[in-house]
């Protein structure tokens, strides 16, 4: 499916949101329950069908739930996760308690050593990387990764791309937090070194990115996906971001910037700091909202994009608060508060991240059966 395909209602429902064309409906973004039987239930098969056949199931769930608009498609992504939850034998990584990180035979046991795998492997890796960057097999890629998924999912739900766009992130997943945000603070020089390396491969891809928005008809619309805040704040200073990151990340996002295409970011923790820093590069909505931790989605829904326009907003109920410690009540009461303080144009419904085991059923009834009311009736 693409641009000028010829679409069902509940995909043409999302195609006209990101377009910015006013309708009746609310499309409805995907859902992730990590509990099998909660999949099973909401795709109305027996228990265990999900663990037998896990790609159908999950599908049949999304379309359940009311679900028209897709960007992540992850079906095999529950598989990971047990009935309560993750296993204590997965092994543990940088960010998740493992007793030693080592990068290309380097441990990583202090900032130093942070900075010496930096200079030594990774900038070094990423010149030659951007060297021999080859944009039209990038192109080919894109394209044919988008059709593939589309094609799986069905003419019932729009695929849009996700995790296409690159920038420059933060390296706490490859160094651990402890060494890696040390390293951050003593030696800013490198870390914008390393900020700019990035940009320099990521404005390259970010190139091929946009001719495959062109050349495949790819709905215009992309979700930016780094967590760079937790619930008190962004993770480095904000002083520190303005000086070394936010220019590398506005130079290569530039030619997509310059397009009709929606970037989106993914709001995790409190980025209250960040959204209007986001808003001034260029970034045009926002998805996720963790409303404990101080985001204000009210204030949020009235802003504009730097050309002055509405905000494309993906707005979630709260995975770690309404749907696993509310009631049903909550759920629709949550549900309704979205919708009424939402952009009037350019709003879609979800859950605000993967949903984790435990989640009473009745409220996850009553989370599909508010999609699916909102899918059809909108505003009422």
């Amino acid at each position: 499916m693409t641009a000028t395909s010829r679409l069902t209602p509940a995909a043409q429902l999302a195609m006209d949101v990101i377009l910015g064309k006013p309708v009746k409906g609310i499309p409805i973004w995907l859902i992730n329950p990590m509990e099998h039987r909660m999949i099973d239930r909401i795709a109305g098969v027996p228990e265990g069908t999900y663990l037998m056949k896990p790609e159908p199931t999950y599908r049949q769930m999304l379309l359940n739930a009311g679900c028209c608009l897709v960007d992540q498609y992850i079906p095999e992504n529950p598989l990971s996760m047990g009935r309560s939850g993750y296993r204590d034998n997965k092994p543990r990584g940088a960010t998740t308690g493992a007793r030693e990180i080592v990068r290309d035979g380097i441990p990583i046991d202090s900032p130093e050593a942070v900075v010496d795998h930096l200079e030594k492997i990774v900038l070094p890796g990423l010149k030659k990387s951007t060297v021999e960057f080859d944009e039209d097999r990038r192109v080919r890629e894109l394209i044919e990764g988008e059709r593939a998924v589309q094609a799986q999912l069905g003419p019932g739900m729009l695929k849009v791309p996700y995790g296409c766009v690159s920038f420059p992130a933060l390296a706490y997943g490859h160094y651990g937090y402890e060494n890696y945000f040390m390293a951050y603070a003593l030696y800013p020089e490198v870390m914008e070194r390393f900020f700019a390396a990035q940009a320099d491969k990521a404005l390259q891809n970010n190139r091929a990115v946009l001719r495959a928005y062109r050349e495949g008809g790819l709905p215009p619309l992309t979700r930016l996906d780094h967590d760079m805040a937790d619930s008190r704040g962004t993770l480095v200073d904000i002083a520190s971001l303005d000086r070394i990151w936010f220019p590398h990340f506005a130079r290569c996002l530039e030619p997509l910037l310059k397009s009709d295409i929606k970037l989106i970011w993914h709001c995790d923790g409190n980025l209250s700091q960040m959204v209007p820093r986001l808003l001034d590069v260029g970034i045009k909505g926002f998805q996720g909202f963790q409303y404990e931790d101080g985001m204000d989605y009210e204030a949020i829904c009235t802003m504009k994009t730097r050309e002055g326009e509405p905000l494309f907003i993906i707005a979630g109920v709260s995975v770690t608060r309404t749907l696993p410690h509310g009631t049903p009540d909550d759920v629709r009461r949550e549900m309704k508060w979205l919708v009424e303080k939402g952009p009037r144009t350019g709003l879609a419904l979800g859950g605000s991240s993967s949903i984790a085991p435990g989640v009473p059923w009745e409220n996850l009834q009553a989370l599909v059966d508010g999609f699916n009311y909102y899918r059809e009736h909108g505003r009422g």
